[in-house]
């Protein structure tokens, strides 16, 4: 029988992707205001990878990632991934977009072997969290580079993002350090 451990630690991660300016920076200040400014922050790329989004989302969609200070409890997933599609519905609902969904968030975490993401949609390789969320390995961390499952996303394969992630990974690396040597 092995012993409970807890889990490695770990760095909030949220996407978000609109084809309108003002909802990706309406998501930041929703998120900064429950967690703190990102401390790094992605470029806007291109989404451009999926038609999946056209209909509900229009064309031309732009996506974003923002972390946060490490800390983040695995264990509250469920939680974030609930409460991001809350603001959803409320930028929808406040919004004069034509668009039946002018916003997308998506939350996740990275620690140093993985990156994490949370969805409504069960499927064979996610795991059952909490309340209807579940999650998956998106991305692992093997010999020095990110590495990908065959049901990955098609954009969290490109190098861009997984530029951002190793950033990312060194950020929450030295602060690791940072509190080992505390």
């Amino acid at each position: 029988m092995g012993d409970p451990t807890l889990p490695p630690p770990s760095m909030l991660i949220v996407a978000a992707f609109s084809r309108h300016g003002d909802a990706l920076d309406w998501a930041k200040q929703r998120a900064a205001e429950r967690w703190g400014m990102p401390v790094l922050e992605s470029e806007r790329f291109a989404f451009r990878e999926t038609e999946y989004y056209r209909r509900t989302m229009g064309e031309d969609l732009q996506k974003v990632f923002w972390a946060f200070v490490p800390g983040f409890d695995p264990a509250e997933l469920a939680d974030v991934k609930l409460m991001t599609n809350t603001w959803e519905v409320e930028f929808t609902h406040q919004s004069e977009a034509a668009e039946e969904r002018p916003l997308n968030i998506d939350p996740g975490y990275l620690n140093l072997g993985k990156l994490i993401l949370a969805s409504t949609k069960d499927f064979t390789h996610r795991i059952y969290l909490a309340r209807g969320i579940f999650a998956e390995v998106t991305l692992y961390y093997q010999r020095g580079r990110w590495e990908h499952h065959r049901w990955t996303f098609p954009d969290y394969r490109r190098d861009d993002y997984q530029a951002f992630f190793s950033e990312c990974r060194q950020y929450l690396h030295r602060w690791i350090r940072g509190v080992a040597e505390s």
